[in-house]
Protein backbone atom coordinates (compact mmCIF):
# COMPACT_ATOMS: atom_id res chain seq x y z
CA UNK A 1 0.00 0.00 0.00
CA UNK A 2 1.31 3.84 -0.59
CA UNK A 3 0.68 4.75 3.18
CA UNK A 4 3.13 1.52 4.31
CA UNK A 5 6.91 1.74 4.76
CA UNK A 6 8.92 -0.64 2.35
CA UNK A 7 10.61 -3.59 3.96
CA UNK A 8 14.32 -3.23 3.75
CA UNK A 9 15.77 -6.46 2.03
CA UNK A 10 16.84 -9.22 3.82
CA UNK A 11 18.64 -12.23 2.44
CA UNK A 12 17.07 -15.59 2.93
CA UNK A 13 20.04 -16.65 5.13
CA UNK A 14 18.72 -15.45 8.73
CA UNK A 15 19.31 -17.79 11.83
CA UNK A 16 15.08 -18.11 11.59
CA UNK A 17 14.83 -19.09 8.32
CA UNK A 18 17.96 -21.70 8.74
CA UNK A 19 16.20 -23.18 11.78
CA UNK A 20 12.82 -23.58 10.01
CA UNK A 21 14.58 -25.41 6.94
CA UNK A 22 15.83 -27.89 9.47
CA UNK A 23 12.78 -27.92 11.14
CA UNK A 24 10.63 -28.32 7.63
CA UNK A 25 13.14 -31.31 5.93
CA UNK A 26 12.88 -33.05 9.52
CA UNK A 27 9.13 -32.88 9.60
CA UNK A 28 8.92 -33.79 6.19
CA UNK A 29 10.98 -37.16 6.79
CA UNK A 30 8.93 -37.97 9.74
CA UNK A 31 5.82 -37.49 8.51
CA UNK A 32 7.16 -39.97 5.09
CA UNK A 33 7.82 -42.29 8.25
CA UNK A 34 4.36 -42.07 10.49
CA UNK A 35 2.36 -42.58 7.03
CA UNK A 36 3.99 -45.78 6.00
CA UNK A 37 5.86 -47.41 9.19
CA UNK A 38 2.99 -46.20 11.37
CA UNK A 39 2.48 -45.18 14.59
CA UNK A 40 5.10 -47.52 16.76
CA UNK A 41 8.04 -46.31 14.73
CA UNK A 42 8.06 -42.91 15.75
CA UNK A 43 5.83 -42.21 18.70
CA UNK A 44 5.98 -43.86 22.48
CA UNK A 45 2.34 -44.46 22.41
CA UNK A 46 0.98 -47.29 24.76
CA UNK A 47 -2.86 -49.10 25.82
CA UNK A 48 -2.18 -46.78 28.92
CA UNK A 49 -1.42 -44.14 26.41
CA UNK A 50 -3.19 -43.65 23.81
CA UNK A 51 -3.55 -40.15 23.23
CA UNK A 52 0.01 -38.24 23.48
CA UNK A 53 1.48 -34.96 23.16
CA UNK A 54 0.09 -34.77 19.36
CA UNK A 55 -3.60 -34.70 21.38
CA UNK A 56 -2.14 -32.75 24.43
CA UNK A 57 -0.27 -30.29 22.62
CA UNK A 58 -0.92 -29.69 18.97
CA UNK A 59 -4.64 -30.05 19.36
CA UNK A 60 -5.80 -29.43 23.28
CA UNK A 61 -2.93 -26.32 23.54
CA UNK A 62 -3.51 -25.95 19.95
CA UNK A 63 -7.04 -25.26 20.17
CA UNK A 64 -6.60 -22.76 23.36
CA UNK A 65 -4.18 -20.64 21.88
CA UNK A 66 -6.18 -19.92 18.71
CA UNK A 67 -9.09 -18.50 20.29
CA UNK A 68 -7.81 -14.98 20.00
CA UNK A 69 -10.11 -15.13 17.07
CA UNK A 70 -13.31 -15.21 18.51
CA UNK A 71 -12.36 -13.04 21.75
CA UNK A 72 -11.45 -10.46 19.85
CA UNK A 73 -13.98 -10.65 17.07
CA UNK A 74 -16.84 -10.97 19.50
CA UNK A 75 -15.29 -7.98 21.60
CA UNK A 76 -15.32 -5.83 18.50
CA UNK A 77 -18.45 -6.58 16.66
CA UNK A 78 -20.55 -8.27 19.39
CA UNK A 79 -19.88 -5.78 22.41
CA UNK A 80 -18.69 -2.31 20.38
CA UNK A 81 -15.58 -2.31 21.11
CA UNK A 82 -14.52 -0.79 17.62
CA UNK A 83 -10.96 -0.02 19.26
CA UNK A 84 -10.49 -3.51 18.57
CA UNK A 85 -11.10 -3.22 15.17
CA UNK A 86 -7.12 -2.94 14.20
CA UNK A 87 -6.38 -6.31 16.00
CA UNK A 88 -9.29 -8.26 14.61
CA UNK A 89 -8.04 -9.34 11.43
CA UNK A 90 -4.24 -10.83 12.80
CA UNK A 91 -6.16 -12.89 15.63
CA UNK A 92 -8.91 -14.03 13.23
CA UNK A 93 -5.76 -15.37 11.08
CA UNK A 94 -3.72 -17.05 14.03
CA UNK A 95 -6.41 -18.59 14.74
CA UNK A 96 -7.38 -19.78 11.71
CA UNK A 97 -4.20 -21.09 11.24
CA UNK A 98 -4.17 -22.34 14.96
CA UNK A 99 -7.31 -24.52 13.73
CA UNK A 100 -6.15 -25.41 10.60
CA UNK A 101 -3.26 -27.13 11.82
CA UNK A 102 -4.77 -28.65 14.71
CA UNK A 103 -7.22 -30.49 12.16
CA UNK A 104 -3.32 -31.50 10.39
CA UNK A 105 -1.81 -32.43 13.92
CA UNK A 106 -5.17 -34.97 14.51
CA UNK A 107 -4.51 -36.85 10.94
CA UNK A 108 -1.22 -37.16 12.07
CA UNK A 109 -2.57 -39.65 15.36
CA UNK A 110 -5.44 -40.67 13.36
CA UNK A 111 -4.35 -41.54 10.36
CA UNK A 112 -6.20 -42.78 7.35
CA UNK A 113 -6.88 -38.91 6.37
CA UNK A 114 -9.19 -40.04 3.70
CA UNK A 115 -11.24 -41.13 6.33
CA UNK A 116 -11.54 -37.68 7.84
CA UNK A 117 -15.33 -36.52 6.59
CA UNK A 118 -16.85 -40.39 7.46
CA UNK A 119 -18.46 -39.11 10.91
CA UNK A 120 -20.13 -36.80 8.99
CA UNK A 121 -20.86 -38.67 5.76
CA UNK A 122 -21.59 -42.08 7.27
CA UNK A 123 -23.00 -41.78 10.68
CA UNK A 124 -23.81 -38.94 13.14
CA UNK A 125 -22.66 -39.75 16.89
CA UNK A 126 -25.07 -37.50 18.49
CA UNK A 127 -24.05 -38.99 21.82
CA UNK A 128 -20.07 -38.69 21.51
CA UNK A 129 -18.34 -35.91 22.94
CA UNK A 130 -15.52 -36.46 20.60
CA UNK A 131 -18.07 -35.98 17.57
CA UNK A 132 -19.14 -32.63 19.16
CA UNK A 133 -15.73 -31.83 19.17
CA UNK A 134 -14.73 -32.67 15.75
CA UNK A 135 -18.42 -31.04 14.43
CA UNK A 136 -17.97 -28.20 16.06
CA UNK A 137 -14.06 -27.49 15.23
CA UNK A 138 -15.16 -28.14 11.64
CA UNK A 139 -17.57 -25.41 11.51
CA UNK A 140 -15.90 -23.16 13.05
CA UNK A 141 -13.04 -23.71 10.96
CA UNK A 142 -15.46 -23.19 8.25
CA UNK A 143 -16.53 -19.73 9.93
CA UNK A 144 -12.69 -18.83 10.73
CA UNK A 145 -12.04 -19.09 6.68
CA UNK A 146 -15.38 -17.16 6.01
CA UNK A 147 -13.98 -14.32 8.44
CA UNK A 148 -10.63 -14.14 7.37
CA UNK A 149 -11.32 -14.22 3.43
CA UNK A 150 -12.38 -10.58 3.16
CA UNK A 151 -8.60 -9.93 3.72
CA UNK A 152 -7.34 -12.15 0.76
CA UNK A 153 -10.30 -10.56 -1.57
CA UNK A 154 -9.03 -7.03 -0.74
CA UNK A 155 -5.96 -8.65 -1.95
CA UNK A 156 -7.11 -10.20 -5.17
CA UNK A 157 -9.69 -7.38 -6.00
CA UNK A 158 -12.58 -8.73 -5.86
CA UNK A 159 -14.86 -5.79 -4.26
CA UNK A 160 -17.98 -7.51 -4.79
CA UNK A 161 -17.28 -11.40 -2.49
CA UNK A 162 -15.45 -8.94 -0.30
CA UNK A 163 -18.96 -6.92 -0.03
CA UNK A 164 -20.82 -9.94 0.48
CA UNK A 165 -18.93 -11.75 2.99
CA UNK A 166 -18.52 -8.53 4.79
CA UNK A 167 -22.00 -8.60 5.36
CA UNK A 168 -21.88 -11.20 7.39
CA UNK A 169 -19.34 -10.59 9.71
CA UNK A 170 -22.21 -10.13 12.81
CA UNK A 171 -23.86 -13.59 11.86
CA UNK A 172 -20.45 -15.49 11.48
CA UNK A 173 -19.01 -13.45 14.83
CA UNK A 174 -22.23 -15.14 16.53
CA UNK A 175 -21.49 -18.16 15.05
CA UNK A 176 -17.71 -18.47 16.20
CA UNK A 177 -18.74 -16.99 19.63
CA UNK A 178 -21.27 -20.17 20.02
CA UNK A 179 -19.39 -22.91 17.96
CA UNK A 180 -15.99 -22.15 20.31
CA UNK A 181 -18.15 -21.80 23.46
CA UNK A 182 -19.11 -26.16 22.71
CA UNK A 183 -15.48 -27.13 21.80
CA UNK A 184 -13.68 -25.31 24.00
CA UNK A 185 -15.95 -26.43 26.93
CA UNK A 186 -16.32 -29.92 25.40
CA UNK A 187 -12.43 -30.95 25.07
CA UNK A 188 -12.59 -30.69 29.08
CA UNK A 189 -15.63 -32.58 28.82
CA UNK A 190 -13.85 -35.44 27.29
CA UNK A 191 -12.11 -35.89 30.91
CA UNK A 192 -15.17 -35.88 33.05
CA UNK A 193 -15.75 -40.38 32.12
CA UNK A 194 -11.98 -40.79 33.29
CA UNK A 195 -11.89 -39.77 37.14
CA UNK A 196 -9.71 -42.95 38.19
CA UNK A 197 -7.19 -41.86 35.85
CA UNK A 198 -6.81 -38.02 35.70
CA UNK A 199 -5.08 -36.72 39.51
CA UNK A 200 -8.07 -35.24 41.88
CA UNK A 201 -6.48 -31.73 41.78
CA UNK A 202 -6.92 -31.64 37.87
CA UNK A 203 -10.10 -33.91 37.59
CA UNK A 204 -13.33 -31.77 38.07
CA UNK A 205 -17.13 -32.07 37.11
CA UNK A 206 -16.08 -28.34 36.23
CA UNK A 207 -13.75 -28.95 33.99
CA UNK A 208 -15.63 -27.89 31.05
CA UNK A 209 -16.23 -24.96 32.57
CA UNK A 210 -12.09 -24.37 33.58
CA UNK A 211 -11.19 -25.14 30.01
CA UNK A 212 -13.66 -22.22 28.31
CA UNK A 213 -12.64 -19.89 30.78
CA UNK A 214 -8.90 -20.75 30.40
CA UNK A 215 -9.49 -20.61 26.41
CA UNK A 216 -10.76 -16.54 26.94
CA UNK A 217 -7.25 -16.32 28.98
CA UNK A 218 -5.03 -17.86 26.02
CA UNK A 219 -6.96 -15.76 23.22
CA UNK A 220 -6.21 -12.86 25.02
CA UNK A 221 -2.84 -13.30 26.02
CA UNK A 222 -1.81 -15.32 22.22
CA UNK A 223 -3.24 -11.50 21.32
CA UNK A 224 -0.69 -9.61 23.26
CA UNK A 225 2.18 -11.92 23.06
CA UNK A 226 1.66 -12.41 18.71
CA UNK A 227 1.13 -8.41 18.45
CA UNK A 228 4.55 -7.72 20.22
CA UNK A 229 6.13 -10.53 17.65
CA UNK A 230 4.17 -8.97 14.77
CA UNK A 231 4.76 -5.39 15.52
CA UNK A 232 8.79 -5.88 15.67
CA UNK A 233 8.98 -8.24 12.91
CA UNK A 234 6.54 -6.89 10.44
CA UNK A 235 6.44 -3.38 11.23
CA UNK A 236 6.60 -2.11 7.84
CA UNK A 237 3.68 -3.71 7.03
CA UNK A 238 1.76 -2.09 9.47
CA UNK A 239 -1.21 -0.03 8.71
CA UNK A 240 -1.21 3.83 10.79
CA UNK A 241 -4.80 2.92 12.47
CA UNK A 242 -3.02 -0.68 13.66
CA UNK A 243 0.09 1.51 15.28
CA UNK A 244 -1.50 4.29 16.53
CA UNK A 245 -3.62 2.04 18.59
CA UNK A 246 -1.21 -0.78 19.16
CA UNK A 247 -0.07 0.77 22.57
CA UNK A 248 -3.90 1.11 23.82
CA UNK A 249 -4.68 -2.45 22.28
CA UNK A 250 -2.50 -3.99 24.33
CA UNK A 251 -3.18 -2.33 27.54
CA UNK A 252 -7.01 -2.93 26.99
CA UNK A 253 -6.20 -6.76 26.43
CA UNK A 254 -3.85 -7.03 29.17
CA UNK A 255 -6.43 -5.34 31.22
CA UNK A 256 -9.26 -8.39 30.54
CA UNK A 257 -6.59 -10.79 30.56
CA UNK A 258 -5.55 -9.84 34.48
CA UNK A 259 -9.70 -9.87 35.51
CA UNK A 260 -10.06 -13.38 33.68
CA UNK A 261 -7.10 -14.47 34.95
CA UNK A 262 -8.53 -14.07 38.93
CA UNK A 263 -11.74 -15.26 38.02
CA UNK A 264 -10.02 -18.42 36.64
CA UNK A 265 -8.01 -18.68 39.68
CA UNK A 266 -10.74 -18.38 41.76
CA UNK A 267 -12.78 -21.18 40.36
CA UNK A 268 -10.07 -23.72 40.43
CA UNK A 269 -10.05 -23.20 43.96
CA UNK A 270 -14.00 -23.82 43.91
CA UNK A 271 -13.18 -27.03 42.23
CA UNK A 272 -10.46 -28.09 45.08
CA UNK A 273 -12.64 -27.54 47.16
CA UNK A 274 -15.73 -28.90 45.69
CA UNK A 275 -14.05 -31.98 46.13
CA UNK A 276 -12.54 -31.59 49.11
CA UNK A 277 -8.65 -32.50 47.98
CA UNK A 278 -7.29 -30.39 50.52
CA UNK A 279 -4.83 -32.92 51.78
CA UNK A 280 -3.18 -34.05 48.48
CA UNK A 281 -1.68 -30.13 48.34
CA UNK A 282 0.75 -31.78 50.53
CA UNK A 283 1.84 -33.95 48.56
CA UNK A 284 4.04 -33.83 45.27
CA UNK A 285 1.27 -33.29 42.46
CA UNK A 286 -0.16 -30.99 45.18
CA UNK A 287 3.26 -29.02 45.56
CA UNK A 288 3.13 -28.90 41.36
CA UNK A 289 -0.27 -27.61 41.06
CA UNK A 290 0.43 -24.66 43.59
CA UNK A 291 3.48 -24.41 41.41
CA UNK A 292 0.90 -23.91 38.34
CA UNK A 293 -2.24 -21.87 40.63
CA UNK A 294 0.19 -19.43 41.44
CA UNK A 295 3.31 -19.60 39.19
CA UNK A 296 0.94 -19.15 35.81
CA UNK A 297 -2.51 -17.60 36.95
CA UNK A 298 -1.94 -15.74 39.98
CA UNK A 299 1.44 -14.33 38.92
CA UNK A 300 0.48 -13.52 35.23
CA UNK A 301 -2.71 -11.83 36.74
CA UNK A 302 -1.13 -9.53 39.14
CA UNK A 303 2.10 -8.59 36.57
CA UNK A 304 -0.93 -7.88 33.97
CA UNK A 305 -2.77 -5.45 36.71
CA UNK A 306 1.04 -4.06 37.69
CA UNK A 307 1.35 -3.03 33.69
CA UNK A 308 -1.63 -2.00 32.91
CA UNK A 309 -1.90 0.43 35.89
CA UNK A 310 1.92 1.74 35.64
CA UNK A 311 1.89 1.20 32.00
CA UNK A 312 4.81 -0.82 31.69
CA UNK A 313 4.44 -2.67 28.27
CA UNK A 314 7.79 -4.95 28.99
CA UNK A 315 5.62 -6.26 32.34
CA UNK A 316 2.55 -6.88 30.22
CA UNK A 317 4.79 -9.08 27.62
CA UNK A 318 6.26 -10.98 29.99
CA UNK A 319 2.50 -11.82 31.57
CA UNK A 320 1.23 -12.88 28.35
CA UNK A 321 4.38 -15.31 27.99
CA UNK A 322 3.73 -16.86 31.85
CA UNK A 323 0.09 -17.02 30.83
CA UNK A 324 0.73 -18.92 27.49
CA UNK A 325 3.15 -21.20 29.02
CA UNK A 326 0.71 -21.30 31.71
CA UNK A 327 -2.33 -22.52 29.40
CA UNK A 328 0.71 -25.23 27.54
CA UNK A 329 1.42 -26.95 30.88
CA UNK A 330 -2.24 -26.92 31.92
CA UNK A 331 -3.45 -28.87 29.13
CA UNK A 332 -0.29 -31.30 29.12
CA UNK A 333 -1.03 -31.86 33.25
CA UNK A 334 -4.53 -32.73 32.63
CA UNK A 335 -3.82 -34.73 29.26
CA UNK A 336 -0.42 -36.62 29.83
CA UNK A 337 1.59 -35.63 33.12
CA UNK A 338 -1.39 -35.77 35.58
CA UNK A 339 -3.20 -38.82 33.01
CA UNK A 340 -3.30 -42.13 35.01
CA UNK A 341 -0.47 -40.61 37.58
CA UNK A 342 -1.13 -43.75 39.68
CA UNK A 343 1.84 -45.71 37.09
CA UNK A 344 4.79 -46.86 37.63
CA UNK A 345 7.50 -44.30 36.28
CA UNK A 346 8.05 -47.74 33.65
CA UNK A 347 5.09 -47.36 32.28
CA UNK A 348 4.76 -43.67 31.92
CA UNK A 349 4.49 -42.12 28.64
CA UNK A 350 7.31 -39.57 27.70
CA UNK A 351 7.11 -38.50 23.87
CA UNK A 352 9.77 -39.94 21.33
CA UNK A 353 11.72 -36.96 19.80
CA UNK A 354 9.98 -37.68 16.37
CA UNK A 355 6.89 -36.94 18.43
CA UNK A 356 8.38 -33.47 19.87
CA UNK A 357 9.96 -32.90 15.82
CA UNK A 358 6.28 -32.81 14.47
CA UNK A 359 5.01 -30.62 17.11
CA UNK A 360 7.76 -28.05 16.21
CA UNK A 361 7.40 -28.89 12.61
CA UNK A 362 3.60 -27.42 12.87
CA UNK A 363 4.40 -24.32 14.82
CA UNK A 364 6.94 -23.99 12.44
CA UNK A 365 4.72 -24.15 9.44
CA UNK A 366 2.20 -21.94 11.35
CA UNK A 367 4.55 -18.67 11.41
CA UNK A 368 5.78 -19.80 8.24
CA UNK A 369 2.38 -19.00 6.73
CA UNK A 370 1.39 -16.19 8.91
CA UNK A 371 4.61 -14.31 7.44
CA UNK A 372 3.66 -14.93 4.44
CA UNK A 373 0.40 -13.84 4.05
CA UNK A 374 1.51 -10.75 6.32
CA UNK A 375 3.86 -9.90 3.99
CA UNK A 376 1.63 -9.82 0.89
CA UNK A 377 -2.21 -9.27 2.22
CA UNK A 378 -3.43 -6.31 3.73
CA UNK A 379 -3.43 -7.81 7.40
CA UNK A 380 -2.73 -5.09 9.53
CA UNK A 381 -4.30 -2.88 7.50
CA UNK A 382 -7.46 -2.53 5.83
CA UNK A 383 -7.30 -1.85 1.82
CA UNK A 384 -7.51 1.87 1.18
CA UNK A 385 -10.81 1.15 -0.65
CA UNK A 386 -12.29 -0.17 2.36
CA UNK A 387 -11.52 1.42 5.55
CA UNK A 388 -14.79 3.28 5.74
CA UNK A 389 -16.51 0.13 5.48
CA UNK A 390 -15.83 -1.45 8.65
Amino acid sequence: MNEQIMAPKKGLMTPFNIGAAIIVVAGIIITILRFTLGLGAVTNLSDYYPWGIWIGFDLMVGVALAAGGYVTSSACYLFGMKRYHAAVRPAILTGFLGYFFVVVSLIYDLGRPWRLPYPFLLGWGTTSMLFEVAFCVALYLTVLFLEFSPVALEWLGLKKARNLVHKLTILLTILGVVLSTLHQSSLGALFIPAPSKLHPLWYSEYIAVFFFVSSIVAGLSMVIFEGAISHKALHHRMGKEYLENHDDLTLGFAKAASMVLAGYFTIKWVGVAAGNHWDLLATGYGLWFLVEMFGFIALPSVLYAVGVREKKFGVIKIAAVISVLGIIVNRLNVSIICFNWYLPSADRYVPSWMEVVISLFMVTLIMLVFRFIANRMPLFDTHPDYRDNH
